[in-house]
């Protein structure tokens, strides 16, 4: 008996990488689905979790598409890529060229490992400027390793033909030449096949694409060093507010209950601030603004800024609550005015 051709998909959770596994799957061609966790899943933000974790979405657009999903963590790995892109970066922090090299040749080695025989991708060109224009795309598939192993549907007819067309294995009349940044193609193909489980392109899947968290890494490796951060210097840029207090110090202000909660797991080693008295968030401050017992001018400073953000905002004095390591020691301070420039100009 034939052995059935096997072909390992890509599954970020949009419609793009949705429809490219749909479209395999429904030449006769077994898929399976992989998602590779990279530590900057936005969906995990708005869980707000911590470490280790994975986007649940794919595994949504899998099951609505019959597709079996490998969610797979490799942010330890990737971080390196974050710190040290060789192909630059976008607008924001977003190594978006060595970051499909990297996930690809993961997938590379996952496909030998699953004994299929190429991989497929949701890619279109010319969709994404920095990373999905022709060049880019040969680019990548060069340097990931797998060349002629890969395949990407909604392009293919506007591509070289690889492996799978060449072999026979796919017709290319049944594939696709859709190009650019409208959507309109891949909706209308995702009301033939009925499918509805992915995120909204508007909204986009990867932290490293927006300009907030852009500017918090960027300010992180100025002035702590790319090498001495470690996964839990990125995950405490996802949640809170971000003040720069000098060139060694900085405040983190939670905005609700679940960010309190989040920060709370970071509190070693940092100031932590709580109001009394008035509901209010919890704040951590990285690096050293005190010395001895006293409190000093910038941690003051820092009190009153997580106190303006409390429910005591309009009082004349709030009482607060510094710890570290242990020791506590409670304060009174004026809330900062919350028309104070100096809180424009120091938000991260």
């Amino acid at each position: 008996m034939m052995k059935r051709m096997k072909a390992l998909s890509l599954l970020s959770g949009g419609l793009d990488s949705a429809l490219a596994a749909k479209i395999i799957k429904d030449l006769g061609i077994e898929v399976i689905g992989v998602n590779f966790y990279n530590g900057f899943c936005i969906e995990n933000v708005h869980r707000q979790v911590r470490g280790p974790s994975r986007c649940y979405t794919p595994l949504k657009a899998g099951h609505s598409i019959g597709v079996p999903v490998k969610l797979i963590n490799v942010a330890d790995e990737y971080l390196r890529v974050v710190k040290y892109p060789e192909h630059g970066r976008g607008s924001a922090m977003n190594p978006c060229i060595d970051c499909r090299i990297f996930m690809l040749k993961e997938a590379k080695l996952l496909m030998e490992e699953l004994g299929a025989e190429f991989v497929v991708t949701g890619e279109v060109l010319g969709q994404r400027p920095m990373s999905q224009h022709y060049r880019a795309l040969m680019q990548i598939q060069e340097e990931s390793g797998l060349g002629d192993r890969l395949l990407r549907p909604l392009s293919a007819k506007l591509l070289p033909d690889t492996l799978p067309v060449k072999k026979g294995w796919i017709d290319r009349d049944d594939l696709y030449d859709i190009k650019g940044r409208s959507r309109g193609r891949q909706l209308e193909l995702a009301k033939r096949y009925r499918i509805t489980a992915y995120s909204q392109p508007a909204g986009g899947c990867c932290l490293l694409t927006e300009k907030r968290f852009g500017d918090r890494l960027r300010d992180a490796f100025t002035h702590k060093g790319k090498e001495e951060m470690r996964i839990e210097d990125f995950e405490i840029l996802k949640a809170g507010r971000h003040f720069r207090l000098s060139k060694a110090t900085k405040v983190i202000i939670g905005r609700d209950d679940h960010e309190n909660r989040f920060l709370e797991q970071f509190e070693e080693g940092r100031w932590k601030i709580m109001i009394l008295d008035h509901p209010g968030p919890l704040a951590l401050v990285e690096g050293d603004p005190a010395e001895g017992e006293e409190v000093q001018p910038q941690l003051e400073f820092a009190v009153r800024l997580t106190a303006r953000y409390s429910d005591g905002k309009d009082e004349d004095r709030v009482r607060a609550v510094i710890e570290r390591d242990g020791k506590a020691q409670m304060v009174e301070v004026e809330p900062l005015d919350p028309d104070d420039e100096w809180i424009k100009k120091a938000r991260i």
